[in-house]
């Protein structure tokens, strides 16, 4: 699942213009991810969703399914959007750190594998809660000067808490 080359730049360090251009993407790449989240936390419909492309994928089947959740495959940007912030806008609260981040990029495309810890708190009753550590396999397209999601699976390594924080 993770991307395991045994470096962060494949660029060779005395090529500074292909070495800055890597580290470019390389941000751009991290930030799509920086993006989902933070557009999740603060309920940023513009924000979440800048971080995908018209097309993507959205797999959190594999990380509910170890509590016996059983979500849908989100297709399409909009539908990603409408779907997980209309879960938890004026429900929900969420915090997302990201950690462990590996790329790999392939030309325009791109591959991007962390850890991802997710805390999910009813607005209501914030005793109800689901800490989740995740799993996150993402693929990647160039958009411009910046990259989105196109592929988004979530496992799940552990979580704590009551699931119903997340699904209701």
């Amino acid at each position: 699942m993770y991307v395991t080359c045994d470096r962060a730049l494949a660029a060779p360090a005395h090529d500074s213009a292909t070495v800055a251009a890597e580290l470019r993407d390389r941000t751009e790449i991290v930030d799509a991810l920086y993006r989902f989240g933070l557009g999740q936390d603060v309920k940023d419909a513009a924000l979440f969703a800048s971080a995908f492309a018209a097309d993507a994928e959205l797999d959190f089947r594999p990380a509910a399914a170890k509590w016996g959740g059983r979500p849908p495959l989100m297709t399409g940007r909009d539908t990603i959007v409408s779907t997980v912030l209309g879960m938890f806008t004026d429900r929900v609260d969420t915090t997302h750190q990201v950690t462990n981040v590996r790329v790999g990029i392939d030309g325009d495309t791109a591959r991007l594998t962390a850890l991802v810890e997710a805390q999910h708190l009813l607005a209501d009753d914030p005793a109800t809660h689901a800490l989740l550590k995740n799993l996150y396999d993402v693929d990647l397209v160039r958009d411009g000067d910046r990259w989105v999601i196109s592929r988004l699976r979530i496992d799940n390594a552990w979580f704590t808490g009551d699931p119903a924080a997340i699904f209701g």
